[in-house]
């Protein structure tokens, strides 16, 4: 199926919502669609109605285009239909001030990846009911996979030596293993 076969097939359930087949090197394999912010969750709806059958959520990120491109963000969904064995890619395009709506009602496995690009680049859901930091910490400044996010040039780098052992230390631990594999019991 075309990204333009699936455009026509759920425009008519998406009043007012604009989409926009786009070109992808796999555009074969995995249609993407350009869909407007408000309507994704809309959008993702109809493409689980009859005949589509875009059931199982797979993945969403994110891409920052800082500077070179307003609007800044292409937010990306990844969905599939086990029963037509095809996959849909959807691309939101979104300014950081722009909230989107969540997707967590029709899938729940989109909460976790949701609050990842939160925490990460600062993308709000609405009506996610736990957005708040997943990978950070919750006293954590900024968004660090923004183009503009300062970067830490002060940090010293951690270095650590090896463990040095003698040769009879060695000999000596590699014995005391073998005696415990060897009078383990049996679970």
């Amino acid at each position: 199926m075309t990204a333009e076969e699936i455009i026509a097939a759920i425009a008519p359930a998406v009043p007012g919502a604009t989409f926009e087949p786009l070109a992808s090197s796999d555009s074969a394999m995995t249609p993407s669609l350009l869909v407007s912010a408000p309507h994704i969750a809309a959008a993702c709806q109809a493409l689980q109605g009859p005949g589509l059958e875009f059931v199982a959520f797979s993945d969403a990120t994110a891409v920052d285009f800082y500077p070179h491109r307003d609007p800044r963000f292409d937010l990306v969904y990844h969905l599939v239909s086990p029963h037509r064995r095809a996959r849909v890619r959807l691309k939101v395009r979104i300014n950081k001030d722009v909230e989107v709506p969540t997707l967590t009602g029709l899938f729940p496995g989109a909460g976790w990846p949701e609050r990842e690009l939160y925490d990460l680049f600062g993308i709000v859901f609405t009506g996610h009911a736990d957005l708040r930091r997943l990978m950070m910490p919750d006293d954590w400044d900024g968004h660090p996979l923004r183009k503009d996010y300062p970067v830490q040039l002060r940090k010293d780098a951690q270095t650590y030596m090896p463990l040095q052992v003698t040769q009879e230390e060695f000999q000596a631990n590699m014995e005391r293993d073998r005696y415990q594999r060897t009078t383990a019991k049996p679970k």
